[in-house]
């Protein structure tokens, strides 16, 4: 019996020595960058004063923000490891609004920041959501994350608190320029569209502007070309005034292929309204296949200029690029084949082989494109691991460095006082 309790004793004793051997570093992501933008706290926050203190200023920036819970979780979490008597810390990394690739580079040189200064041998990562989890295959690359805590906020499901709810989200969507801009902009444009067509009697032809407006308004959200216009005009770099002429130039070339196709069929429009228009087949595919050839390349041209920007910048993103033109290449001949299917010209033997074709070739492209990023992926991560292993073998030598001046030193003075 007593050996026992002396077996457990020992057991104990050396599950604590192996806690406060270990270091664990409690990590809050935000990945979006709220603490940034809402409360003006620079990441990364390390430490536990500092990290409620930044909680603080984001409740009271926006009460209703989910990450200002995810940070006292964390803290939370952070403080029962110390209880258990592991050696701990906690850090609050933000990424950016854009979110992607600036966002996760943003997050893993803070996480570099945060190591040099707390060495940790593993990470409990506290999100609020997947978003910010989306980083973790990236931290675990660096560090190993041992635990992932998700912060789910608890509603009230009462009538009151549900209508409530739908308010704040009515008005998010009236007063936030990030939701307005669609769901009231372009509702706008096409009232204001429609409603001057009717005052200058061309109310024949508003279901057509009102598509071609709907139309071009999908096209630049597709694309990305507002935030891409946006964050080009503020580089000076020749790579940025590449990518905004081929923006432009690729936008001039689709509407000059609205225009061609329109022209070819403006023979054919005498005597019809909106409606026989759009529900005439001869009309329809006479407009699609003039203006396909001018569509295709304005979209190419748009596709090119961002492959040179890149190639420009020595992006790895430049694979892609060309994939991308690859698979927009291989889609013109299938789409002209449904064209002409419709129309009549055309069987659909020729299009399900074009197709077919196509996807071949997408497939074997895709596939070396997964390998040379799979390749490259494990080169980073093997550098990666060799870099933090140099590392600690410097920080060992200067360690033991300072203790053999820290003896030499006590010899000095024991040899003083013998004197």
């Amino acid at each position: 019996m007593i050996s026992r309790e002396r077996e457990g004793v020992e057991e104990g004793e050396r599950e604590g020595r192996g806690r406060e051997g270990k270091s664990i570093l409690v990590l809050c992501i935000d990945r979006d960058d709220d603490i940034g933008s809402k409360a003006g706290v620079g990441t990364p926050v390390l430490g536990r004063d500092e990290c409620i203190n930044a909680g603080v200023r984001l409740a009271m920036e926006d009460p209703e923000d989910a990450d200002s819970n995810a940070i006292f979780a964390a803290v939370k979490v952070y403080e029962e490891l110390v209880s258990k008597g592991y050696r701990s810390e906690i850090a609050l990394l933000s990424g950016s609004y854009k979110r992607g690739v600036e966002a996760d580079e943003r997050i893993v040189s803070q996480l570099h920041s945060v190591l040099k200064r707390f060495s940790a041998d593993a990470v409990v990562m506290v999100s609020d959501g997947a978003d910010d989890e989306s980083v973790l295959p990236v931290i675990q690359g660096i560090v190993p994350v041992i635990s992932v805590q998700r912060v789910v906020i608890k509603h009230s499901r009462s009538v009151e608190y549900s209508y409530a709810l739908l308010g704040r989200y009515l008005r998010s969507l009236i007063y936030d320029p990030k939701y307005s801009k669609f769901f009231l902009g372009i509702p706008g444009a096409l009232l204001v569209a429609g409603g001057l067509s009717i005052v200058l009697n061309l109310a024949d032809y508003a279901l057509p502007v009102l598509s071609i407006i709907l139309g071009a308004i999908f096209l630049v959200r597709a694309f990305d070309v507002d935030r891409t216009l946006l964050s080009i005009t503020k580089s000076t770099t020749p790579s940025s005034f590449v990518r905004i002429f081929s923006i432009i130039a690729g936008i001039i070339i689709i509407i000059a292929s609205i225009e061609t196709g329109y022209v070819n069929v403006q023979n054919m429009l005498g005597g019809h309204d909106a409606l026989s228009i759009v529900l005439n087949k001869d009309i329809i595919t006479a407009f699609l296949i003039n203006m396909l050839p001018l569509l295709w390349i304005g979209i190419g041209v748009i596709f090119g200029g961002k492959l040179l920007s890149d190639l420009f910048r020595s992006n790895i993103r430049v694979l892609s690029d060309a994939l991308r033109l690859v698979v927009l290449g291989l889609f013109y001949i299938p789409v002209q084949q449904l064209i002409l299917m419709i129309k009549g010209e055309a069987n659909p033997f020729s299009l399900v082989s074009s197709l077919l074709l196509g996807f071949a070739i997408t497939l074997i492209a895709a596939t070396l494109v997964y390998e040379y990023y799979k390749k490259r992926a494990s080169s980073i991560k093997a550098n990666t691991i060799k870099k933090s292993v140099g590392e600690v073998r410097t920080g060992k030598g200067k360690t033991h460095a300072d203790e053999g001046k820290d003896d030499g030193s006590d010899d000095d003075d024991n040899g003083k006082g013998s004197k």
